[in-house]
């Protein structure tokens, strides 16, 4: 199946589970990345902020905050095609709607936070594999991020169970993770 196909149909499987099988699925995958030291051990996560049929981040995020971790969350600039990290301190107050309708900071709101500084960066995306191969919605924005801005980061994607296959097709510019975790294993890629 060609990326376009496979990323349809596996998010209109995703977008098919109810809101109660996410909500216990993301809490599942929540405890499997706290159990997981190059997360838990972080001081500087870049976490996505959840919307739609997504893996869930907002406990993620908040528990992240209250062991006051130096949170940074995405802006995406769509001229630049880019995503810029911006310190989150308080969800409420900072978190608007952008681009697509995704929750985003508000830069008025929200300081900008150095990409290098950042240890973990923790990835959505429609299909994945035991490998690492990802793909994401098909804008490339946190493979860019990744090879531009924080290159240093560890990469850990976060999806539910039935958004793995056997085999991601993936092009060359397609960035690979070092951990996969669903809410049932931690898929530790080996380089």
């Amino acid at each position: 199946m060609d990326r376009h196909s496979l990323r349809k149909t596996i998010l209109a499987a995703r977008d098919a589970l109810p809101e109660s099988a996410r909500k216990t699925n993301s809490s599942a995958i929540a405890e499997h990345l706290w159990q997981l030291a190059p997360f838990a051990d972080s001081h500087a996560p870049f976490i996505y902020v959840h919307f739609r049929s997504e893996v869930e981040t907002s406990d993620l995020i908040n528990r992240s905050l209250a062991l006051h971790k130096e949170v940074s969350v995405p802006l995406t600039l769509t001229k630049e095609k880019r995503l810029d990290p911006y310190r989150l301190t308080d969800p409420q107050q900072q978190l608007i709607l952008g681009y697509c309708n995704i929750p985003e900071p508000d830069p008025s709101r929200t300081p900008l936070f150095d990409p290098l500084g950042i240890d973990v960066v923790i990835l959505p995306g429609s299909v994945f594999d035991a490998n690492g191969g990802r793909l994401g919605y098909g804008g490339g924005y946190y493979d860019r991020f990744l090879t531009d801005q924080a290159p240093q980061a560890l990469r850990i994607g976060i999806a539910y169970e039935m958004q793995l296959v056997e085999s991601v097709p993936l092009l060359p510019h397609d960035q690979r993770l070092n951990y996969l975790v669903t809410e049932e294993r931690i898929i530790h890629i080996k380089p």
